[in-house]
């Protein structure tokens, strides 16, 4: 199994920038992929946000993040970050960090570990 704790969420102001990290810890000697997920107010489903392979050098991003946001991990290591950049209202979220063994899925269901969340607030 794999144990995941995020850190670095707060409130930021429209068109700031936030980095979120994901420790992983457990059964980190195999080959998985790490993956961002939020969960807006009042919605129900988690949203992909970004996703990263074993090796780092794999990503994919979610529609609305797409230029703004970079994840990116050490090869091997276990820590995984997200970069947010030119943030808006609509980022508000509780922010997710996903693991799972083998390829880097942009679907929620995909993910067998998940942290408890760190709420992201974009608000002036």
């Amino acid at each position: 199994q794999v144990h995941l704790v995020e850190s670095g969420g707060g409130l930021v102001q429209p068109g700031g920038s936030l980095g979120l990290s994901c420790a992983a810890s457990g059964r980190t000697d195999s080959n998985y992929a790490m993956g961002w997920f939020r969960q807006a107010p009042g919605k129900e489903e988690r949203e992909f946000v970004a996703a990263i392979t074993w090796s780092g050098v794999g990503t994919n991003y979610g529609d609305s993040v797409q230029g703004r946001f970079t994840i990116s991990r050490e090869y091997n290591a276990e820590t995984m970050y997200l970069q947010m950049n030119n943030l808006k209202p609509e980022d508000t979220a509780v922010y997710y960090c996903a693991a799972r063994y083998g390829a880097a899925w942009s679907t929620s269901d995909m993910y067998d570990y998940w942290g408890q969340g760190t709420q992201v607030t974009v608000s002036s």
